[in-house]
Order: structure tokens, then sequence, then C-alpha cells
């Protein structure tokens, strides 16, 4: 497997742990010092982010992986995924999203890590 197809790999493991509300799985994804920039500009840690998840303020129910492109610079990578997410967040109906997810990456001992990540739509 490839460094580009290794990364690909985690963007969907992601958004499984995401659905599954794995956070034991998200967890093992993301660097310690990961953090996520919501839609809304909001910054939160990895702890936080999981702990919203796992209490139900986020509900991410499907998604369609449009496409994942991945760009690595030796232990660093940039990820861009496009998807189209059924969710309900902060108390609010489910809904069709066409999310895209900006992350960072770095090689720790020989596995990628996420290390941020910025919401937006497409």
């Amino acid at each position: 497997m490839t460094e580009t197809e290794k990364i690909k790999d985690i963007y969907r493991k992601y958004w499984d742990g995401m659905i599954r509300k794995d956070t034991d799985l998200l967890r093992s994804l993301m660097a310690d010092d990961y953090y996520l920039e919501h839609m809304t500009g909001v910054r939160q840690s990895k702890e936080t982010f999981l702990k919203g998840l796992a209490g139900g303020t986020f509900n991410y129910y499907s998604a369609e992986h449009d496409s994942i492109e991945v760009r690595t610079d030796g232990d660093e990578a940039v990820m861009i995924g496009k998807s189209r997410v059924l969710a309900a967040v902060y108390g609010g109906g489910k809904h069709r999203w066409r999310l895209q997810g900006d992350f960072t990456l770095k090689k720790e001992n020989g596995d990628w890590k996420l290390t941020s990540s910025k919401a937006s739509t497409y």
C-alpha cells in the first residue's frame, strides 16, 4: 500500500468511526495535539470533540465519499476529502451536507496521524 493509499484509508476509517461513534478508533487516528475547526470557526481539541461525539452533540449517519486528494511531503501530508454526509448536529434535525475536510497529517513512529481538520462545505 502506498503512502497516499494509507492516508486515504485513514479518511475512510475517520468517517466510519464518526458514524459508529467509535472514539477509540478515532483517538488512534489522531495525534495528541489534533484539533478540529468547525464551519462556524469554533476550534475544538481532540478530547472536546470526541466528548461531543460520544455525548450526542454530533451525530453522523452515513458518508458517501466523492473525492479524497492527498499531497505528501516527507513526514507531513495534506488531505482534502469531500463527502456527502447525513448528520444532525447541535440539536438540529438530520440534513445531508456536502462536507469538505481539509486535514493535515504527520508521521509518528511510522504511522500517519491526523493533526488537524477544518470543515467547510462544497
